[in-house]
């Protein structure tokens, strides 16, 4: 009896941090939004500009194991397809100090703009966007195509932007 309320337990607390998890994602979008953003190197870029090529932009912390794990991919994308369009925008959140990110910008020699969302204004933006790493593809014609709340799928993001790039 006591094996079958463990069970039932653990289902339970499954169940609640899925809905938990569920609560967290951002809302999809279907459009990316129109921000201006300034980088960390006080270049001003505004996503509606942008339009025309594919953009990445995540949502990262120098505190989330994860997007350190990403860092590399992030960065081998942004070699292997900026030079035919890509452009690639981290955003570190709110609560993340800008000298971490900036320290931890240089340290990683990250080839890609790096923005500083110190209000959560970026954040809500794009659908309130609370856990990292949040991945987000938009098409040169500003539509969200893939969406990630956690590690991406490299296969899947390397795939579509091939199909953005083509098209």
């Amino acid at each position: 009896m006591m094996a079958t309320a463990r069970k039932w337990l653990g289902a339970g607390l499954v169940i609640a941090l899925i809905g938990l998890l569920a609560m967290l994602a951002p809302r999809p979008l279907a459009t990316a939004p129109d921000l201006k953003l300034t980088t960390i190197t006080g270049h001003a870029l505004d996503l509606k500009a942008l339009r025309g090529k594919p953009v990445i932009v995540t949502f990262w912390a120098t505190d989330c194991p994860s997007c350190i794990k990403e860092i590399p991919h992030l960065r081998a994308l942004y070699q292997d397809y900026h030079p035919r369009g890509l452009e690639l925008i981290a955003i570190a959140m709110y609560y993340d100090p800008p000298s971490h990110v900036v320290a931890m910008s240089e340290a990683q020699q990250l080839p890609y703009q790096v923005a500083l969302d110190l209000h959560a204004d970026y954040a809500r933006a794009f659908g309130q966007v609370a856990l990292t790493p949040t991945t987000f593809l938009i098409a040169p014609d500003g539509r969200i195509v893939l969406q990630y709340t956690g590690l991406s799928d490299n296969q899947a993001l390397h795939k579509a932007i091939d199909t953005l790039l083509e098209g």
